[in-house]
This record gives structure tokens, sequence and C-alpha cells, in this order.
């Protein structure tokens, strides 16, 4: 259902507005360059400041671009039950293929919480749902034992996995069964992940290299895992910058020096430092993203 390469996809700011023209060509060029499947409005979306409004338009506008050619996962959690419910329904409406929802953030809720809250989002809205756990951002990890219980949720089909252990691949396939879709959500484990068992990779990287992230995972999936070594070793500094400052920040710039976009961030996130701006040309320049580009100079602040 989900397999392959998705792109955890970034949201264009421009005058403090969503840029539609330069998310409309991002996402034209993802599909162009050959990954399986888009995720609007998920972390890497800078979702948490979106207004319902920008959100419900981000998701339309992919689906209504991708439409037919590759799958849309629109991002629909929260840390709110209600408005995850709201989002999902308009993912469905808009027509997704299914929803990325993230744990609840900040709430610390428990397992049986955690369990409860899937659940009625499921029960609520018949899409397939992908959790995305990420304890490194949400604060709570949903277990092994958890997700075996959501698994046997119909609409409920896989998990974004970031919790950066491997050793869960197997111990979640031992509970969940083998046809619990498993994606990475870390792009430098993403190889040893479908080593594993696992399907794919939500990737930030994707990005700006589209078709090398792609062919890594095309090549993982067919079990020619040498071969996608070649490629690991091509982007290893491109994953490692993309991280050095808080995400989407890095990432943001690296598309702005390729002409993708503004670098813009929405509050409480800012532009990268100097120091994060060398560090990511210089990972672009090691994967034959640039040949010479010259930072911009630094804008004042206002």
């Amino acid at each position: 259902m989900f397999r392959g390469l998705y792109t955890a996809l970034i949201t264009p700011f421009k005058n403090g507005n969503i840029d539609e023209k330069a998310f409309q060509s991002l996402v034209e060029w993802q599909i162009k360059d050959g990954v399986h499947g888009l995720v609007p409005c998920g972390t890497t979306g800078e979702s948490p400041t979106l207004s319902h409004d920008e959100h419900r338009r981000v998701v339309s506008l992919c689906v209504e671009i991708a439409k037919g050619k590759v799958k849309v996962l629109a991002g629909s959690g929260s840390n709110s039950t209600e408005e995850a419910i709201m989002l999902t329904s308009h993912a469905k409406k808009a027509g997704a293929d299914g929803a990325l929802i993230v744990a609840p953030y900040y709430n610390k809720p428990g397992q049986e919480a955690l369990y409860q809250h899937y659940k009625a989002i499921a029960k609520a809205v018949d899409i397939p749902i992908i959790i995305y756990n990420i304890p490194g951002r949400s604060v709570v990890d949903i277990k092994d034992e958890t997700l075996a219980r959501l698994a046997k949720i119909p609409n409920i089909v896989g998990v974004k996995d970031a919790t950066g252990d491997l050793a869960r691949v197997s111990t979640l396939r031992i509970q969940a069964g083998k046809d619990f879709i498993q994606l990475s959500g870390e792009d430098m484990t993403a190889l040893a992940f479908n080593v594993l068992g696992g399907v794919g990779c939500i990737s930030v990287t994707s990005n700006i290299a589209p078709r090398l992230c792609a062919e890594l995972q095309n090549l993982t999936l067919k079990g020619e895992f040498t071969k996608a070594l070649a490629i690991q070793d091509k982007l290893a500094s491109l994953h490692v910058a993309m991280f050095c400052e808080t995400s989407p920040g890095p990432v943001k710039w690296a598309a702005s020096l390729m002409g993708l976009c503004q670098p813009d961030l929405r509050l409480p996130l800012v532009e990268i430092s100097d120091a994060a701006k060398e560090k990511v040309q210089d990972a672009m320049k090691k994967a034959g993203l640039l040949e010479a580009a010259t930072l911009p100079r630094k804008r004042e602040s206002v």
C-alpha cells in the first residue's frame, strides 16, 4: 500500500504567507524525479504553525497536483484528538490516499491513552492511517505492544518509526506481523531499516535530493543492498547536515540554495546560523547538488 520513498514536504513561505507557486513546483519536481509518495503538512511542513485553513489548502493542493501519479499521505495529527479527527476528515475529503498521524505532543499520554486516541480517529474516519512515532519531539514513545494492539484495527496499517532504534523493526514484526507497514522516519538509517524488514522511508533529505533518495529505496526493495550502500555513502553527510540545527531550518536553507523556495520559517523557528549554512552547503557539494554556490549575505534581523 505504502512503499518506497515518501517526501516529508517543506511548506514554502513568502512574505509570511504560503508560497503556493513554489509548493506546486516542488511537488511537480518530486514526482518527476521518481518519488513514490508525498507527505504534506507533516512536522517538516511546519504543521504546528499552519492555520486550519492553510493546512487544508496545502493538503488539497498537493492532492490536486499528485492525484493519479503518486500517493499522498496527508499529515493530520494533533495533540487534540478532536482536532486530529477534523484534519483527518479533511484529508479523506480532499482525496488523500492515507493519513500520517503523529503521537500527541506535550499532553504526554500513557499507552492506554495513546491507544484510545488512535482508535477514536480510526473509528471516526475510514482512511488508511500511518502512526508517526517520534519520541524526540512528542516526548511519548508508542510501545510495540500498543502498536500491535492498534494494528488489529483494520484501517491502521503501519507506522513511521523515528525512534532511532533499529531493533524495533524486528521486535514489532514479531508482535504486529509482517504485513504491518514499517516506514523509516530517519534518512540516515533508512537503508538498514529496510534490511531488517522495513518497506520505505518518509524522508526530509528527499526535498532536495529526490532522485537519489528514490533510487536508494528502489534498490533496497529489490534487495540490491550493495548498490544502495554506494548511494547511502554519497548522501550520508547530507543526511547529517539536514539536522545540524532544528528541522526544517537546514533543509529549507538548502532548498533556497537550489532556487526552490525562500528559506523562510515561522516563529518560533528562525533561520539557521552561518555555521550551519556552511555545513549544509558543504554537504550539498559532496552530494553533487551544488557546483559552486555562494552563500547569500545574511539578512538583517527586524
